[in-house]
Order: structure tokens, then C-alpha cells, then sequence
């Protein structure tokens, strides 16, 4: 049965049956308490707005970018914290600043695995971008997983790493007020990088109480943080937020990293009629332990803690200016959000050792400095149709332009020798979107919304011939690789995507929901104007042709599901959804290439729970089952095995994990997270968190699968009534030596008998461009522990008002 025959006939049902249920249907599924913390109803069903002939009374509207401005259709909300949107899918959650921080993780990313199927891990240093898995899919640093901070997207296009490269390790978690996770292509708002989910988090526009944090625990682990709140300043409030962190981590060759963080905020009103400006600045350098090869260290050549290159590493560093205003009047409400952005990334890597240079090794950097501009502007309007039925329209538009200068080079203990690509992009995008929500019955709801999005990107090489690589033709001859001059060019793309979501219920406690939505991510500007390869020669020694990939990749998925709350504290969500991509194109920022992916699909089921019987317990646990697989048949990969398959390479085993499949590699098929939290806002607390995520082939074929892992970290602590609180957290308690990440490719150590042969140039070259096809892994970091100290920090703001610089300057010696 094909999709939108499924979906026809739960419609039908749930229309058949609806009638003799109108009597039961609420206008809300019922409040609950979770954790001792009181959440609103979840409507964005105008259920209980009065009639035409009260229309002066009702709400305004609720645009659903922000949960705060969302609360003004709704109750107010707890004094506790933020007041939860409008539900619109099964998958969709919502989680406040309290309930990500209550469970332990030990980097700011981990923090965003409060939502359920989401993995979180690293295979690199402590300043590298974390690695995501969701739905599915391999997202890499981020390429289908958008992520915002304040209205701000974190998610970096033509990034000199890794396309949609989303670094989240300058978030400060205790900032947080709330955290909404949306899951596939659904809603109107939604645009790049948004096919598996978008997170939209929130720092708090007020602190009440000043406070300081200091953290030190294993393998030299240190941090400090303090938050100081002004309550009176320019007819608002501000506060400002210092971190500083270190850690050197289990590895020979430690991380060493240093980071400084800072916020600074100022604030007026609330997040729906009020305004804020908003200060970050981040820096981070470190050394980094990539992947290493499982073949050296099941030889005993290299520690499970070891690393194959001590000066891989970089350094990053963020800075913004952000700012909001929020207006609402009458039946109408409007938000406006703008920011500026300045990053940097300088990272050295190594990641198949000697393969393309037996002599000098693969070490290469990346770079990436970049500007970013951009506004997001949207206005909700209420009113009613002839019938009476309440309407909420949404219009939006989002605006960004990005100044771009990256490259990759190659280089030895970071000393440079030659540069693959150096380039300067300017990209810019606008999107329109609209949707609209329609309450039928007290018992339907339907919200129908589209967007349209125009990319336009120019490339321009900076590549000179002094610094282009120098080759050997197949005659002995000396070549210069300048491909810079043929690479560049403008591009541009646009697509339009639909959206609907239908929303039935509740009916005794519990709601149906059925979504469509169509997406899309946009690719690397670099690969949409590639015509020669950056790395090699062709055989009749000219250059590689290399083929051009789209500037917009669409997908297309759905979802049905359910959400009940029919036992007192149990909030439950089930989930199953399908998503297809048109393709998996992507460019590879790491050789300079362009990868051409087939077209895939994913469909699975979700299960979540949260479950708060009292004010001081609440269990959280959720699974995730997908398969995930590509469409049609492999005809690059095909060949290439062929190629490693005749009779003078078949010796040397080349061809294992090289055959074509459809396996998607590195895609979850199992997830799962535990959760449990103890205690109330004062006197005793504790929590414990499971995660866990299962097999998975690491190669199309299969040939490869990486190892399950699970880890299970605990907390426990004290709170005092005068804001004083001593806490102890462990990770891995139980010392698990599975991977953190796992790869599978080819690549050459000098202890291979394979790269002795190819220096010697006796193995064929097709076996010595592939090396030796093995799983490259980072271990979960061993069993340690943290001990944090927080108090009160007190600041007297009027002493800035009686600060006299005058008096300061005249005690100055001339």
C-alpha cells in the first residue's frame, strides 16, 4: 500500500468514527505535571476561541517561530518557565532550559540528546563540530539537521569543513529557556537543513539571581562560569555570561583545549511584544584525536588512547550581534529577528595517514572565514471565516547573504606545501513562506502552509600557480595542478515546497496527527561549478573531468502518529514517518571532490515517553527504529569494483567493502534513550541517563559494521535553599571500550605490506588509490567523574551608576 493510500484510509477511519465522538473531544489535551513544572496546554487549535459575536475577546495570534510569543493564545505561563507551543506533529517536542540541564552530559552538544532519537557524539577534538544521527541519516556536522540559537542559524553553507557544518560547543546550556525539536519537512518555517529535524533553542531573555559555577573533574577537566544579572538598565534588563573552559581528555596526545565563551544580553518587555539585544563571542583552540585504524591497534602499534598524527587539531572562533522585537496588537502579532555573525575555523586532519602521499603523509587543513548577515521576519493574523471557524495566517520571510573565504591545502606537521583550493563565495538566499490554520470542529484541525526559497552563489578561485600541487605525469614530467581557473563560476536554484499537517482528537486524551511537508538542503557552491578534479590527473595526463552537482537537493516525507496523555503524568508519542531524498550528492570538503549519491529513502517508528507520577520523579525513555536505504543502482561504485576485481588486484583483498550495496552507510538503525530524575528544588537530587545506539553497516555492501554502544552516565547532588548546590557527575560508569564513532574506508600505514609494494610501485595502482579497507574508530572516553560547586554571585549595579570616570582619569599620571 502506497503512502497516500495509508494516509486516505486513517483519515477515512478517524472521520467515520469522529461524530459519535464529538460529545468526548476536548479543546486540549489535559495539563499535567512533569517534574514538578507545570506546562500549559498544547493547542494551536482555536477550539476555544469565542464565536463572531465575541471576537474582541479573542486571543491574538501565535506565530510558532517562538514559544513565548505562542503563550499569549494560552493560560500565562508558570513563572517556572516558558510556555510550549502549538503541537502540530507527533514527533514534535518541547523541552525548558530546567529539564535539558536536569540530565547529565558532558559537552554543551550533548545536551541537545534530550530529544529522542537524536545521537550526539565526537570524533575529533573538544572544538571540532559534534557529529549528529537522526532519522536515519548520517547528518555529519549538520548537513540535514538545522540548528538555531536565538533566531540565529548555526548551520554553515559552503563551509570549508563539511556542508550544513553546525558547531554547537559554544552553547552554554544553564542560558537555555527552551529548546523545540521538529522533526521532517513539515512546517512552513522550516527551510535549509531541515529534512531529518530543525532545534530551535532559546537563551533566557531575564536572570533573576546571579549565580557562579566551577566544574573539575578527570583527565584534567576545568570549568568556570558565572552569570551577573543588571535589573535596571535603559528601561530594561540585562545580564552578562563569562565561561572559561579546559580539558586534555584520556588521549597521548592531549586535547589541551581552551575556550573562552561570553554573553551578553539586554532585554525589554517579553519575547512577544518586547526586544533584545543579544552579545556572544567564542573562541576555542585544541589538538585532536581523529579515528585511528582498528588494524594498528588490534596489532598492538598503536593505543586504544592513541593517535596517528599529534598535530592535527585547529582553532574556531564565533562572534554575533543579535536582536529581536516582538509586537503584538489586537488580532495581530509581528517578530523580527536580525543578526550578524563572524566565524573562523582553522583545522589540520589526517584521516588516511599515507595513502595519497607515501612520503609526507595526508595531513591537510581546512579553513574557513566567513561573515554572515541575515533577518527573519514574520506576521500571524487572527480572524474568521463566513462559517465562524477561527483562522490564524502566518506570512514569513528570511533573508541571509554569506562573504565567504575557504580552502583546502595540504600540508606536514602543519607546514604548508601546496593548496588543492582557495576560493572566495558570496551566497545569499531569500524564502517566503506562509501557512494557515484552520479549526473545522472542536475535534479538526488542519494547518496548510508553502515556502519558496531562491539560492544564487558566484565562486571566484584565489588559486596561484606558485601554490598549486606539482605532479609527476605519466612521462616523468613536472605538472601544475591549477584547476582554480576552471572551477569557479555563479550559480543559481530555487524550489518550491508544500506543506500540510491534519490534527484530530483528542478523543479520550489523545490526538492523531498526520503530516506532509517537502524539503530540501542546499549543497556546497564549490561542487555546483566543479568541471576538473583538484587532486589527480587523468590518464592522458590532462585534467580529470569532474561532474557538477545541484545547488538544492529536494526531499520529500510524511508522518503519521499520535500523542496521549490518558494516564495522569504520562505524556507517550508514537511516530512513523518515511522520508526520500532525491539524491545524496554532496561535496566532499575533505578531498576536494564532488561525491554523486543516489537517491534514498528512510522510514521507521518512533516511540517517546516522559512520565512524571510525582513533583519529585520523572522517567524519560524513547526508541527509534529506521531503515534506511538508497534507490537504484551504484554505477560508479560498480565499476569501481570491477575494477578491483581483476585478476592481478583480486590478490590483495581491495575489493571487500567496496562492492556495490544499497546500505546507507553509518545510518542508526536503533536508538534509544533512559532517563530518570530525583528530587525537588531543594534538599536531595539525582539523575541517571542510558544512551544507546545499535549496529549499523558502515560500507553499501555490508562487508563493514561498526560495533553497538551504550553508555550510561549518573548524577547526584545537594541543593540548598539559599542557591548553594554541590553536584557529582560520572560518565560511562561502567567503563565501556566500544566506539564513540566508527568509519569504514581505505587507507596506508608504513607498517602495511601493501604500502611497501606501492612505493616499490609493484601492487597495481588501483589497489594502491584504495589502501586497506578497515574500520577507523574513536573510543568512548573511559569511566570518569565531575564534581561541580555553585553558589550565589551578588552584583551590586549601583555601582556602576556611581562609577565617576572623571575622578578615574584625573588619578592617571600625565
Amino acid at each position: 500500500m502506497s503512502f497516500r493510500s495509508a494516509l486516505a484510509c486513517f483519515l477515512t477511519a478517524i472521520l467515520a468514527a469522529a461524530p459519535p465522538f464529538t460529545a468526548l473531544a476536548q479543546t486540549a489535551l489535559p495539563t499535567i505535571q512533569v517534574g514538578g513544572r507545570r506546562t500549559a496546554p498544547s493547542v494551536h487549535s482555536h477550539a476555544s476561541a469565542p464565536g463572531p459575536a465575541a471576537r474582541t475577546h479573542s486571543p491574538p495570534p501565535s506565530p510558532r517561530a517562538s514559544p513565548a510569543v505562542a503563550a499569549v493564545s494560552r493560560p500565562p505561563a508558570e513563572p517556572s518557565g516558558p510556555t510550549p507551543p502549538p503541537i502540530t506533529a507527533s514527533s514534535e517536542k518541547f523541552f525548558t532550559g530546567k529539564e535539558v540541564n536536569a540530565l547529565p552530559f558532558a559537552r554543551p552538544g550533548d545536551a541537545l540528546e534530550i530529544v529522542p532519537g537524536l545521537v550526539v557524539t565526537q570524533h575529533s577534538g573538544e572544538g571540532k563540530a559534534n557529529q549528529y544521527f537522526l532519522r536515519g541519516f548520517n547528518l555529519d556536522h549538520g548537513t540535514d539537521l538545522a540548528l538555531y540559537l536565538d533566531g540565529m542559524p548555526l548551520n554553515m553553507r559552503t563551509h570549508g569543513h563539511a556542508q550544513g557544518y553546525a558547531d554547537s560547543n559554544f552553547l552554554i546550556p544553564e542560558l537555555l529557556s527552551y529548546v523545540l525539536a521538529r522533526k521532517g519537512p513539515y512546517d512552513a518555517q522550516d527551510g535549509d537543513f531541515s529534512s531529518a529535524g530543525s532545534i530551535y533553542m532559546q537563551y533566557k531573555d531575564r536572570i533573576d539571581k546571579g549565580f557562579f559555577q566551577l566544574t573539575g573533574g578527570s583527565f584534567a577537566y576545568a570549568r568556570a562560569l558565572a552569570v551577573a544579572p543588571y535589573q535596571d538598565f535603559a528601561g530594561g534588563a540585562a545580564y552578562g555570561a563569562v565561561e572559561a573552559q579546559y580539558y586534555n581528555g584520556p588521549w597521548e596526545r592531549g586535547d589541551n583545549m581552551r575556550r573562552l565563551n561570553s554573553v551578553l544580553r539586554w532585554s525589554r518587555g517579553t519575547q512577544e511584544d518586547g526586544a533584545s539585544v543579544t552579545f556572544m563571542g567564542y573562541a576555542n583552540k585544541w589538538y585532536g584525536t581523529d579515528q585511528i585504524p582498528s588494524r594498528a591497534v588490534s596489532a598492538g602499534l598503536l593505543s586504544l588512547w592513541g593517535t596517528m598524527d599529534p598535530t592535527a587539531g585547529g582553532a574556531t572562533s564565533r562572534f554575533s550581534l543579535s536582536s529581536r522585537w516582538s509586537q503584538i496588537d489586537g488580532d495581530h502579532a509581528t517578530r523580527v529577528e536580525a543578526y550578524v555573525v563572524h566565524s573562523t575555523l582553522d583545522l589540520y586532519s589526517t584521516y588516511t595517514y599515507f595513502l595519497a602521499h607515501q612520503n609526507l603523509g595526508d595531513q591537510i587543513r581546512q579553513f574557513d572565514d566567513r561573515t554572515l548577515v541575515g533577518v527573519n521576519a514574520q506576521h500571524a493574523i487572527r480572524w474568521a471565516d463566513v462559517s465562524g471557524a477561527p483562522i490564524e495566517t502566518r506570512v514569513g520571510f528570511q533573508g541571509r547573504y554569506d562573504d565567504i573565504r575557504l580552502g583546502l591545502q595540504e600540508s606536514v606537521r602543519r607546514q604548508l606545501y601546496d593548496t588543492l583550493s582557495n576560493n572566495a563565495v558570496g551566497e545569499g538566499s531569500i524564502g517566503v513562506w506562509t501557512d494557515t490554520t484552520i479549526r473545522w470542529t472542536p475535534w479538526l484541525k488542519t494547518v496548510t502552509g508553502a515556502r519558496f526559497d531562491y539560492y544564487n552563489a558566484a565562486v571566484s578561485s584565489r588559486q596561484t600557480l606558485l601554490d598549486a600541487p606539482k605532479l609527476v605525469t605519466s612521462a616523468g614530467l613536472p605538472a601544475f595542478l591549477l584547476t582554480g581557473p576552471f572551477n569557479q563560476g555563479v550559480k543559481n536554484a530555487s524550489l518550491f515546497s508544500p506543506k500540510l499537517s491534519i490534527i484530530v482528537g483528542p478523543f479520550y486524551k489523545t490526538e492523531f496527527y498526520a503530516n506532509y511537508g517537502e524539503g530540501f538542503h542546499s549543497t556546497d557552491a564549490r561542487g555546483t561549478v566543479l568541471r576538473v578534479s583538484t587532486a589527480e590527473l587523468a590518464d592522458n595526463d590532462g585534467f580529470a573531468q569532474a561532474a557538477a552537482i545541484p545547488l538544492l537537493v529536494k526531499s520529500r516525507g510524511a508522518e503519521i502518529g499520535a500523542r496521549a496523555k490518558f494516564i495522569e503524568g504520562l505524556d507517550s508519542s508514537i511516530s512513523l514517518f518515511w522520508l526520500n531524498l532525491e539524491s545524496e550528492n554532496q561535496f566532499v570538503g575533505d578531498s576536494g571532490t564532488t561525491i554523486f549519491g543516489r537517491p534514498s529513502r528512510r522510514y521507521g517508528l518512533e516511540l517517546a515517553n516522559k512520565y512524571a507520577p510525582n513533583a519529585w520523579i520523572r522517567f524519560d525513555g524513547d526508541v527509534a527504529l529506521v531503515q534506511a536505504r538508497y534507490r537504484g543502482v551504484d554505477v560508479a561504485q560498480t565499476l569501481a569494483w570491477l575494477d578491483l576485481m581483476t585478476p592481478d588486484a583480486l590478490p590483495y583483498g581491495t575489493f571487500l567493502g567496496n562492492a556495490p550495496g544499497n546500505y546507507l552507510s553509518n545510518a542508526i538503525a536503533v536508538t534509544a534513550m533512559g532517563g530518570l530524575e530525583l528530587g525537588e528544588a531543594t534538599g536531595w537530587f539525582g539523575a541517571l541517563k542510558y544512551r544507546y545506539f545499535g549496529a549499523r553497516a558502515l560500507t553499501e555492501d555490508g562487508y563493514f559494521n561498526s560495533p553497538a554502544t551504550g553508555a550510561l552516565n549518573a548524577r547526584m547532588g545537594y541543593r540548598w535553599s539559599d542557591g548553594w548546590r554541590l553536584q557529582f557527575d560520572a560518565f560511562n560508569i561502567f567503563n565501556s571500550r566500544s566506539d564513540q564513532i566508527t568509519f569504514a574506508y581505505g587507507s596506508l600505514l608504513p607498517s602495511d605490506p601493501l604500502y611497501a609494494q606501492c612505493v616499490a610501485g609493484v601492487a597495481p595502482a588501483q589497489v594502491c588509490g584504495v589502501g586497506v579497507m578497515d574500520r577507523h574508530l574513536k573510543p568512548l572516553e573511559p569511566a570518569a567523574v565531575r564534581v561541580t560547586l555553585a553558589g550565589p554571585l551578588t552584583f551590586d549595579a549601583s555601582l556602576v551608576g556611581a562609577f565617576d570616570r572623571a575622578e578615574l582619569f584625573s588619578r592617571l599620571p600625565n
